[in-house]
């Protein structure tokens, strides 16, 4: 739970704390009081805003071309919407992978970019070989938002699984999700009590309908399924849209490498429009 994650930062006393779904004043005070850095992921203005009254020292903001969770803002309205409302450094997500992109968000006026599916395609990453492949194989319009997985906007892979699961009519998505529980408790060994226990959680604390409850309550195994345990096509792939133009595993450092020089191009680029004014 919750109390117990927080409670394991402060006694490790961690230096710093990403999360999207806001933390309780309470919460975001004690990492306060121990100094800990608070740099929250939003993907709407109206949390940005929020992030910041509550004492976020940063923000990352992710547009919606991000994947998983995501807003329905695109990146560069979101990112010029939020600078001119906050007052602290803000780190833009959702559709960089090289340097042109660090250009551009520095450009906006960010501080710097996060890279969450750049980074999970690289050679350090400990995502199976075959499901990186579905990565590199997919196209831009294959990475879509769907509801029907855990009743968020979650942008995904969509691949055999997706689609079943987002053409499925009330009933089936229902046996589906039943299917998907069961399978989840075999996984985890967890009794019928704790899943109980997440399902009315998942039921009580946001808009979804039951179908929508029971997979959100058990969407980790449904990830895990192909993010861990290699099967692509048997689970669900979250993914930014920038998947879809990505077309090389490089090692980090390579990776890093090669988004510098792409800066510095960009860099000079800006400098020549700058003598040429």
């Amino acid at each position: 739970g919750a109390d117990e994650i927080v409670q394991a930062v402060l006694d490790k006393k961690i230096k710093a704390v990403s999360y999207s779904r806001s933390p309780t004043p309470d919460y975001i005070k004690a990492f306060k009081q121990q100094g800990i850095i608070c740099i929250p992921t939003v993907g709407a203005l109206k949390h940005a805003i929020k992030a910041e009254q509550l004492g976020a020292d940063a923000l990352v903001i992710q547009g919606s071309e991000g994947g998983g969770h995501t807003g329905s803002t695109p990146t560069t309205l979101l990112l010029s919407s939020v600078l001119d409302n906050v007052d602290i450094p803000v780190v833009a997500a959702g559709g960089f992978r090289d340097g042109s992109g660090l250009a551009a968000s520095l450009a906006w006026g960010a501080c710097g970019i996060a890279m969450g599916t750049r980074f999970m395609m690289t050679q350090e990453s400990p995502v199976p070989s075959k499901t990186k492949e579905a990565y590199i194989s997919a196209e831009v319009d294959e990475i879509k938002i769907t509801k029907k997985f855990d009743g968020l906007s979650h942008r995904l892979i969509f691949n055999k699984y997706i689609k079943k699961i987002d053409r499925s009519n009330p009933l089936s998505l229902f046996l589906m999700s039943v299917s998907s529980a069961w399978k989840y408790k075999q996984i985890t060994k967890a009794s019928f009590g704790d899943l109980s226990k997440s399902f009315f959680a998942m039921l009580k604390g946001d808009d979804l309908t039951i179908s929508q409850s029971i997979m959100s309550a058990n969407s980790p195994a449904i990830i895990q399924k192909a993010m861990v345990e290699g099967s692509p096509n048997e689970g669900a792939m979250p993914s930014g849209q920038v998947a879809g133009i990505i077309t090389n595993l490089p090692s980090c450092k390579e990776l890093i490498d090669q988004i510098m020089r792409e800066f510095n191009v960009a860099a000079k680029n800006f400098k020549k429009i700058e003598e040429k004014s």
